[in-house]
């Protein structure tokens, strides 16, 4: 794999990351503020967010196999 290719995986790897670490922050707000009062949003939330961190594992683990094979 080219140096260009593993450096568009890790800005993908950091993008998700991002987007998780949002996903979760937006999780936390629920259940720290607003719950129980707003519990029919607890399942979208929590759905959106266990897409968004298994979207970053996935980028994850293409990137550390691409490194892998990269040694």
């Amino acid at each position: 794999m080219s140096p260009e290719e593993l450096r568009k995986l890790e800005k993908e790897v950091k993008k998700t990351k991002r987007l998780a670490s949002e996903q979760a922050m937006e999780l936390h707000d629920l259940i720290e503020d607003r719950l129980p009062e707003a519990y029919q949003e607890l399942m979208g939330i929590a759905q959106a967010t266990f897409d968004a961190c298994k979207a970053w594992d996935e980028a994850n683990q293409k990137l550390n196999a691409a490194q892998s094979d990269a040694a």
